[in-house]
């Protein structure tokens, strides 16, 4: 099966334009919702705050893709996964979201907060809530206003994690060793 890997040059393709809530995300990371600790100054109890925190990009995890019976794999680099997260906000896409990538279900009263690129796993933000992703993963939080899309498809369990919607170019991989075997079982 080939391999690509995703390139990203804001001046040819749009790059990330949207992040979708989706059931299965493609880097099976899921989202964890935050609700808000009682406040004892406010005398507020388990008032949901309504953010979303998950993973959008991991770098180097090959995502399985069937494109009219093609199969193949895309790999993100580290250093694509953090032009990609930079570009995202730059071009004002933070409010860009849909269900499942359907254009016709964008969703209103969803803004990305927050968003980084993890520098050292043990001591990232998103330890902090029981995540462990490597160096460079791309992590982000959503804020929910939407009464429906919190109610009937967050806390209802229909959309578990973020997937991204993009144009990128790809640039085929060669996994195959150069290695000649029986030049190496001669050598030995």
């Amino acid at each position: 099966m080939k391999t690509y890997e995703a390139e990203f040059n804001e001046d040819e393709v749009a790059g990330v334009y949207a992040i979708s809530l989706v059931e299965s995300p493609a880097m099976e990371g899921n989202f964890i919702a935050l609700n808000k600790q009682e406040t004892i100054q406010l005398k507020e109890v388990d008032k949901e705050q309504r953010i979303l925190m998950g993973l959008v990009l991991e770098p180097n995890k090959p995502i399985y893709r069937n494109q009219n019976g093609e199969e193949f794999n895309i790999v993100f680099s580290e250093e694509t996964i953090k032009s990609l997260s930079y570009n995202f906000f730059k071009s004002s896409s933070q409010k860009n979201s849909t269900i499942e990538h359907d254009v016709n279900k964008k969703i209103q009263g969803v803004t990305f907060v927050e968003s980084w690129i993890v520098e050292d796993p043990e001591k990232d933000k998103s330890a902090n809530f029981g995540f462990s992703y490597p160096k460079g993963s791309w992590i982000a939080t959503m804020k929910i206003d939407n009464d429906e899309i919190w109610a009937g498809f967050v806390k209802t369990g229909k959309v578990k994690g973020f997937s991204i919607d993009a144009m990128l170019s790809l640039k085929e991989v060669n996994l195959k060793s150069n290695i000649n075997m029986s030049e190496v079982i001669e050598k030995n």
